[in-house]
């Protein structure tokens, strides 16, 4: 299901609705790339610089569930938490 825009009332959301497409109309359906050729793939824009590297981390069954019910972003909360440690440990073993 689609996700509501902000910037569209709830009201306005609910009060329009999609006719059942019919068997006629799903037979005719073909993929994108084939329906419109030259149409090129998408590609993903540019990565943040530094680009993050992917890792496979066991972690306590606790501490997954504490960041995941703080709901989207979770992972980026606990990148932030190992960021901010690191740059603390890194400060005191340097004597600063």
């Amino acid at each position: 299901m689609k996700k509501k825009p902000e910037h569209i009332k709830q009201e306005d959301w609910d009060s329009v609705e999609s006719p059942p497409l019919s068997q006629k109309m799903l037979s005719k359906m073909q993929p994108v790339k084939k329906a419109h050729p030259k149409i090129p793939p998408r590609v993903r824009g540019p990565q943040k610089k530094p680009p993050k590297k992917q890792l496979t981390i066991r972690l306590n069954h606790e501490v997954v569930e504490y960041f995941k019910v703080q709901g989207k972003g979770w992972q980026t909360k606990i990148n932030e938490v190992l960021t901010d440690y690191m740059h603390s440990n890194t400060e005191k073993d340097n004597g600063i």
